[in-house]
């Protein structure tokens, strides 16, 4: 018989172990000594010492899942409870309790981890639902739409919640793109007809102003080019392909007519200037005539003078204001003239200046004599109010007398 303090071999070859619960057969050794007998169930002890402390670590330092950590556990436990080998089994499942607790608290943990993660998933999926709807009412079309394929990337890098939660959620994500997606389709196709009936009034346009390209009508033709161009900006934008080259044509037609009169233009205003310096020479001439002399061979030399003026033509805008400024102020001078010259030979209108004398002039005299027999009766106040009236009768006199002077008289 052999023993040591964790087991014994009795004289038949059946080895025990000491438990709590007292001895408890191990199993049957009929191959070798006793000593070979325990050494052998000892091994096999300390390899379950091995197992627990390996799934020890594993449990500590590796992500090992609860399920698979408890299955070991109990794997380990069947063959510490079958008493197959022979050491502190008390001892063991000591270990292996505590090894339990330690699973369970990592697998409340987790419990609560995942909690945590599906409460901040649904929180984080629920923002990109409220963002996309927001989205879906848009009309930055580009960044929009772009935004949206972002959301979805990140849709798909989250968690899923529960089968319920996450549907729904989906649901309206997908219905908020699906809405932007609709509604920018709308608009591009509203926008694609607005270009195709831009293309339309531009190639309309496009026709006319080449039409008008080689009028010779130069005011009108330059009236309806501005026309044309309100009408072109006014039509929107055709569709990418057709706009450039529509507006080549459209431009080109219009630089043909606008360089063809610049160059009309140019010629006329060379012709305005050389006909403004020959209507400045003729006022120079004209104005040698002031003061008038003989008013018949002033006006005869002006009517010649005025006669060339006409045959010269125009001249430039800016410049017409002055240069005719100069004949007229002449022509008034010669017209002033007359009307001195007829107002002193005509007969009738000397009659009326010398009637109109002899009346003021026999009216101041009688204004005197009265003013004198106030005087020597001591009426001074009537004398002074006479001498006001003398006054205002006096001066009409004088200016009807040099009235009269003119007709010679």
């Amino acid at each position: 018989m052999s023993s040591d303090p964790w087991g014994r071999v009795d004289e038949t070859g059946t080895v025990y172990v000491r438990t709590a619960d007292g001895e408890q057969v191990v199993g049957s050794w009929q191959a070798g000594s006793p000593e070979e007998a325990l050494a052998y169930f000892e091994r096999k002890y300390e390899g379950l010492v091995v197992e627990i402390g390996l799934l020890e670590k594993r449990v500590k330092t590796t992500d090992l899942s609860a399920k698979d950590a408890q299955a070991a556990i109990d794997h380990i436990r069947e063959q510490v409870d079958a008493h197959h080998a022979v050491g502190d089994l008390e001892a063991l499942k000591v270990r292996l309790d505590k090894l339990v607790e330690t699973v369970d608290k990592r697998r409340e943990e987790r419990k609560q981890q995942r909690a945590k993660q599906s409460d901040e998933a649904r929180h984080a999926k629920e923002a990109l639902v409220v963002e996309a709807e927001e989205l879906a009412q848009s009309d930055q079309w580009r960044a929009a739409g772009e935004r949206l394929r972002a959301l979805v990337d990140t849709w798909k890098g989250l968690p899923r919640l529960d089968r319920k939660s996450d549907d729904e959620l989906w649901h309206r994500f997908s219905h908020a793109r699906s809405a932007f997606s609709k509604r920018r389709k709308a608009h591009f196709a509203s926008l694609d007809a607005q270009r195709e009936e831009a293309r339309r009034t531009k190639e309309r346009l496009v026709g006319e102003a080449e039409a008008l390209s080689g009028s010779t009508d130069w005011g009108p033709t330059a009236a309806r080019y501005r026309e044309l161009m309100a009408e072109w900006k006014a039509a929107g934008r055709a569709q990418r392909e057709h706009e450039d080259d529509l507006w080549n044509r459209f431009r080109g037609a219009q630089d043909v007519f606008f360089a063809a009169r610049s160059s009309v233009f140019a010629e006329r205003d060379a012709e305005q200037t050389e006909n403004l310096k020959l209507k400045e020479e003729l006022a120079e001439e004209a104005e040698k005539l002031l003061p008038i002399g003989d008013l018949k061979s002033a006006r005869a030399a002006f009517r010649t003078l005025n006669e060339r003026w006409e045959a010269i033509g125009h001249v430039p805008r800016d410049a017409r204001p002055k240069v005719e400024g100069r004949m007229h102020a002449v022509e008034r001078a010669l017209q002033e003239a007359e009307e001195t010259e007829w107002r002193r030979t005509n007969p009738e209108a000397r009659a009326r200046a010398a009637g109109l004398t002899g009346q003021l002039q026999a009216a101041v005299d009688k204004l005197r004599g009265q003013i004198d027999q106030a005087r020597a009766q001591g009426n001074n106040s009537r004398a002074d109010k006479l001498e006001r009236e003398l006054e205002g009768r006096q001066a009409l006199l004088d200016q009807a007398l040099k009235g009269l002077e003119e007709f010679g008289g």
